[in-house]
């Protein structure tokens, strides 16, 4: 099978995420509140949160809110996916400053 592409994998994640924002209803903040809900409770790694904390906090979204959206699913995902949620919030928050600190430098 051959792709007209170098990134097939990213580009069908892209296309996902067009197709999803196209077919859902929600304002932006209240979907990223809920996909990083989704991403808790899936244990996925940083990367996948650095995806979705820089868009948050641009739709207007604050550390309390995430924080608080961990405190909501705590009692249904568990103590151990939150805690990893957390730290993989913390370090895509840091990659997204890092990155915003190279741009800025030129």
């Amino acid at each position: 099978m051959s792709t007209a592409s170098d990134t097939p994998v990213l580009d069908t994640i892209l296309a996902m995420t067009d197709d999803s924002l196209e077919r859902c209803g929600l304002a932006p903040d209240m979907l990223l509140l809920t996909r990083i809900a989704a991403l808790a409770a899936s244990d996925a790694p940083p990367v996948s949160y650095l995806a979705h904390v820089d868009p948050a906090l641009k739709a207007g979204l604050t550390i309390e809110q995430l924080q608080d959206v961990l405190v909501a699913i705590a009692p249904i995902v568990g103590t151990a996916r939150v805690m990893t949620a957390a730290g993989n919030i913390t370090s895509a928050l840091g990659v997204a400053i890092a990155v915003a600190e190279l741009d800025a430098e030129g």
